[in-house]
């Protein structure tokens, strides 16, 4: 086993296109398919996307309520219709999981662990809601806190600060995750975010954390490179 197979040094790839980007992932993935991927390292890509909708496989029409100018681009990733624009970190960890040893779900709680340490490096306490993937932070506060981290029942007085789209093809992964810095927020309400109506999608700028782009990319990269270590290393 190479480590620096596993280094996922992140590649920034600054402000994209979401099409050819979703197209060079797949690429990526079905190069490692046909050469076998002990020769090929695993990626971590970052960038902030262009203003775009994102339907996954069980997107339904109809929670797109008023994209406007905006382009929906249907995918095969797991989940619903979310949003990508400016001021969110997208991350998109290119994973052998078969090398790595653990399992999609396991993979998912990773992520969810790296997401929720960003957070509070920034002092912001992450939730999960159970059966919905992503992380979330308390309106009615105190969102900003670094006590605990709870296994949340419902969507009551949360907002969603992260979102979680998955694809796995004979056992490596590409999408990602995307956490809010400092977002226009206006596009969220022209859909149902994650097939859910009425859920309220927030920025760390909402809840009062200034920081830069950069700076969350940074981290987020740290918290992925530390959570996602294989079993082995």
């Amino acid at each position: 086993m190479n480590e620096h197979q596993y280094a996922l040094r992140p590649l920034y790839l600054g402000r994209v296109d979401y099409l050819p980007t979703y197209a060079a992932m797949q690429n990526f993935t079905s190069q490692r398919s046909l050469q076998g991927t002990p020769g090929m390292p695993d990626q971590l890509w970052i960038c902030e996307h262009f203003p775009v909708y994102t339907q996954g496989l069980a997107g339904k029409a109809e929670h797109v309520l008023n994209p406007g100018t905006i382009p929906v681009v249907q995918t095969n990733r797991g989940g619903q219709v979310t949003y990508h624009g400016p001021g969110q970190v997208v991350a998109y960890p290119l994973l052998d999981l078969r090398r790595a040893g653990y399992f999609v779900k396991e993979y998912v709680v990773r992520l969810e662990e790296a997401l929720m340490a960003t957070l509070q490096h920034f002092g912001v306490t992450g939730h999960r809601v159970a059966g919905s993937p992503g992380i979330y932070v308390r309106l009615n506060g105190p969102a900003l806190t670094v006590s605990g981290v709870e296994k949340c029942q419902t969507f009551t007085s949360l907002g969603k600060i992260a979102a979680l789209g998955l694809k796995v093809s004979r056992h490596c992964t590409y999408h990602g995750v995307a956490l809010n810095v400092a977002m226009n927020l206006e596009p969220y309400s022209r859909i149902n975010p994650c097939g859910y109506a009425g859920l309220q999608t927030i920025d760390l700028s909402t809840i009062g954390v200034f920081v830069d782009w950069q700076e969350v990319a940074d981290i987020l990269a740290r918290q992925l490179f530390i959570h996602l270590l294989p079993r082995s290393s």
